[in-house]
């Protein structure tokens, strides 16, 4: 493709997917130390009155960011869903985390 204004635009989508990704990694990494968290403390998995703050909050961010809300609350959903799995699972696991926070 000769286009140097599409291959620029390209260029910076990589660049947003890229951290994208890095945010995610980052956020999952932070959720997983919330779920030992919850683990240790034996608190549940879920906190729907935080999840539900969350979700208002980042509805009202998209928003005033142009980006349609409801697609926003879908990929968000997409998220906490994987981390509730997560928490889940750590819960059922009865496993303690090392000192080294590694399992």
């Amino acid at each position: 493709m000769s286009d140097d204004q599409l291959a620029a635009y390209r260029r910076r989508i990589d660049e947003v997917d890229a951290d994208l990704v890095r945010l995610l990694a980052e956020r999952f990494r932070i959720t997983l130390e919330i779920g030992w968290y919850k683990a240790e403390k034996s608190l549940p998995p879920v906190d729907l009155v935080r999840q539900h703050q969350q979700l208002d909050s980042l509805r009202e961010l998209a928003r005033s960011e142009g980006l349609d809300s409801d697609f926003c609350e879908r990929f968000i959903h997409l998220v906490m869903d994987e981390v509730i799995m997560n928490h889940r699972n750590i819960a059922k696991s009865g496993r303690q985390r090392s000192r080294s926070g590694s399992e």
